[in-house]
């Protein structure tokens, strides 16, 4: 269904009976300028799009979905809540990269983190101190939370750093990019298409493939190691999304490379964005 079909099918929630008050949005990406939820608007509404290139996966749709529901809901207030507001605490030391200083302060080039919105709720559920959360589903991430800050985390200036994902490959070598690049031809747009959306466990057969599943657990494993360097130690492991959930399999795996840290509480917690969100939304029409 195109935008026009969509907005019509939604043309009238100013009317519905049950009275809309607001409209929540998460969006993914809200670069170094929205470090907390805001109420939209058209400046707001400009600077968002100019941040999709750094998340083409989410962002795009997600103010497609905005502009539907402004348009279908104009007398309510809209907020947006950012995946990258919750890792605003980020240590320098974690959110520095080691490119030129122009890279940093013209282009905003640091790890932002994503995922947030999922991992504040998993954070506010498990009493820990020193607590990684590990968000695996469709795009995969791991965050070391501290007294319930994030301080840090796999994905970085985009969503498409960190552990292997579905489509997406994660951290690799920027070498390999550029050897692509120079040596084999391609486009910069095939490159995006290859890494954002024929890579990840897509290119290695499946979890459930013997490669597949060895490299994801291999990968988070030593992810979620390097968490407990940035917290000192770690008292608890929490797995969220739809493989941290349900895969049972994944989570012993990962856990029985993990045994040198001792003895951790793992727990897991089904993610709810929409809780958190909401209680947002509230927050910001109270200010």
């Amino acid at each position: 269904m195109d935008e026009a079909g969509r907005a019509e099918t939604v043309a009238s929630l100013d009317d519905m009976p049950w009275g809309l008050a607001a409209v929540g949005h998460r969006i993914v990406h809200g670069g170094g300028v929205f470090r907390e939820p805001v109420l939209v608007d058209d400046a707001v509404v400009a600077a968002l799009e100019r941040l999709t290139p750094l998340a083409p996966l989410h962002q795009a749709p997600a103010l497609q979905a905005l502009a539907v529901a402004r348009a279908a809901a104009p007398t309510v207030p809209h907020v947006a809540v950012f995946d990258t507001a919750f890792h605003a605490t980020l240590t320098d030391a974690a959110a520095t990269y080691a490119v030129p200083r122009a890279w940093r302060e013209q282009w905003g080039a640091r790890r932002f983190g994503f995922h947030g919105i999922a991992v504040q709720w998993v954070a506010e559920q498990v009493d820990a101190r020193r607590l990684v959360v590990c968000h695996l589903g469709g795009g995969c991430s791991i965050t070391a939370v501290l007294h319930g800050s994030s301080v840090d985390t796999t994905m970085g200036f985009t969503p498409l750093e960190g552990v292997p994902m579905a489509t997406r490959s994660g951290s690799i070598d920027p070498g390999l990019i550029l050897y692509a690049l120079r040596e084999r031809g391609l486009a910069p747009e095939e490159v995006d298409e290859a890494l954002e959306r024929h890579s990840g466990l897509d290119a290695l057969g499946g979890l459930d493939s013997e490669l597949g599943f060895a490299v994801f657990v291999h990968r988070t494993a030593q992810a979620v190691a390097a968490m407990a360097v940035a917290l000192g130690g770690v008292d608890a492991i929490a797995f969220s999304g739809g493989v941290g959930e349900h895969r049972a399999d994944v989570r012993d795996a990962v856990l029985e490379r993990l045994r040198f840290l001792g003895r951790p509480r793992v727990e897991v917690v089904p993610a709810r964005e929409d809780l958190v969100i909401a209680r947002a939304v509230r927050h910001v029409l109270s200010a």
